[in-house]
């Protein structure tokens, strides 16, 4: 009721009307269809090795797999924050969402998007654990701190969303209130505003955009460090380090290059920020997978065993 209440308090806005992808109908049932397929894709993909090493002790016992484990299932939620719409609205030509849909959108892709940052950089840190210190591994990446580190991940997302959505709130809504996007996002919503938001587009870029630079900058520093130390090692662990090290670089860049685009910029919008948006909500889920786990031995291994049961 509360929420209701500021809601309608502060907007007279009650619903948003999304431009989406293309106006074109016969453009929009060829989205829709390889939209479709991409989403379905991307969301049995990455619960599939879930799934996998859940069912599978010996991949769940190891930090590298528990943490991708939690990496899937958060690229899955990801996705389904805006695709399913984006999907269904490609049928209609009036796209719209209510204000309280645009406002859970925002929330859920931020808390999302803030989770699997935080588990990106616990993976990093496993990786260099595991790299620069072999001999205290096991040690150091106990389950405990396994614990530990998913908790962090799940209320840094948390925490990240809600200060910019109570933000959000604030903010008054009087028309228009048409976004020149498939989804809600805080860019092309500040433009709505009824009011000066440069202050809280400044914020935004701090909360988000310094953050992502903050994050990929020690991220890119660690696996040097990594890459530096593996001169010590054997041709096979040279070659099975960088086999890792190199998804997981991938991923990282996919995730945090569009991020960093969107929001480490001047509050404003771009037109070609619906093609940066879609890469990182929709493509970049549906590639994880098949970068960081289908290629790898242990998890075909582990899919063909829970397949044969």
């Amino acid at each position: 009721m509360c929420s209701l209440e500021i809601m309608q308090n502060q907007s007279f806005v009650t619903e948003f009307v999304f431009l989406g992808l293309s106006q074109n109908p016969h453009i929009g049932r060829i989205v829709f269809i390889i939209f479709l397929f991409l989403y379905i894709a991307t969301v049995c993909g990455n619960l599939l090795i879930v799934v996998t090493v859940v069912n599978c002790p010996a991949l769940l016992g190891s930090p590298m797999y528990f943490f991708l484990a939690y990496l899937c299932f958060l690229e899955a939620c990801v996705t389904s924050v805006s695709a399913p719409k984006m999907i269904i609205d490609c049928l209609y030509e009036k796209k719209t969402i209510s204000f309280g849909g645009c406002m859970t959108q925002i929330f859920a892709a931020h808390f999302f998007s803030g989770a699997e940052l935080l588990v990106l950089t616990a993976m990093a840190f496993d990786r260099y654990v595991a790299i620069c210190k072999p001999l205290h591994y096991t040690t150091i990446m106990n389950p405990r701190l396994c614990g530990i580190l998913i908790g962090v991940a799940w209320t840094g997302g948390f925490l990240h969303s809600i200060i910019q959505i109570l933000f959000t709130f604030q903010l008054p809504f009087c028309g228009p209130n048409v976004i020149d996007h498939f989804m809600c996002d805080l860019f092309p919503l500040l433009k709505l505003a009824c009011t000066d938001s440069h202050v809280f587009g400044l914020f935004v870029v701090a909360n988000s955009g310094f953050f992502c630079i903050l994050i990929f900058s020690m991220l890119l520093v660690s696996y040097g460090v990594i890459l530096f130390s593996l001169r010590n090692h054997s041709t096979e662990g040279q070659r099975k380090a960088l086999s890792t090290c190199g998804s997981h670089i991938t991923v990282v860049i996919l995730f945090f290059v569009p991020c960093i685009f969107e929001y480490a910029r001047p509050p404003t919008s771009f037109s070609y920020d619906k093609l940066v948006e879609m890469f990182y909500t929709v493509l970049t889920p549906f590639l994880n997978p098949l970068i960081y786990a289908f290629r790898n031995k242990e998890v075909k291994n582990a899919m063909r065993k829970l397949w044969n049961k």
